[in-house]
């Protein structure tokens, strides 16, 4: 199974250089961080971050330190207009078969309002979205923590636990079609 863990930078930078994006942030991201370090010991999990400077970016890509870190609504939509991380999640994540959202409840209304999500979603998110998290069939959670807080993560890591069970290959299965060699 397949799982894309998503979240949003922080002010405390642990780098003052180049770094991958996972390895830059500390603060709420860490909490982050540390959970799919444990979910790596049950699913193929991958980290996505929401920069302020970058917009959406794998936990891979190479950064550096900024100063525009999100951290209010208006800031949110600004940097959803101009670097349009909505669109880039819905693309990345698609070969995901999950994905786990921890972004504040502005964010997550900005992702649900420009269809950022392709696949079934488990989230920690504000309850205002319980309703229309069920209606999608999808797994919400309320936040009682930093970003996670360590009861939604074990429920977390049992769900997805359990769902890997019924999953033994990423979302898509490609085969190359084998090539002729003349004679």
């Amino acid at each position: 199974m397949r799982v894309l863990v998503i979240t949003n930078d922080s002010t405390v930078f642990l780098k003052g250089g180049l770094c991958s994006a996972k390895e830059m942030f500390g603060g709420r991201v860490a909490e982050v961080r540390n959970f799919c370090d444990r979910l790596s010991n049950i699913c193929d999990v991958s980290l996505g971050i929401i920069s302020g400077r970058f917009g959406f970016v794998p936990g891979t890509y190479v950064i550096m330190p900024y100063d525009e870190v999100t951290d209010c609504p208006e800031a949110y939509l600004e940097l959803q207009e101009t670097k349009d991380y909505a669109t880039k999640i819905n693309v990345l994540s698609r070969p995901f078969d999950r994905i786990l959202v921890f972004v504040p409840k502005m964010m997550m209304a900005i992702l649900l309002d420009n269809d950022a999500f392709p696949r079934k979603v488990i989230a920690v998110t504000a309850e205002e979205f319980k309703g229309e998290f069920e209606e999608r069939g999808w797994s919400w959670y309320e936040r009682s923590g930093a970003r996670i807080g360590k009861t939604n993560a074990d429920k977390i890591y049992d769900e997805v636990k359990e769902l890997s069970k019924g999953i033994t290959s990423g979302a898509y299965s490609v085969s190359l079609p084998s090539r002729r060699r003349r004679p």
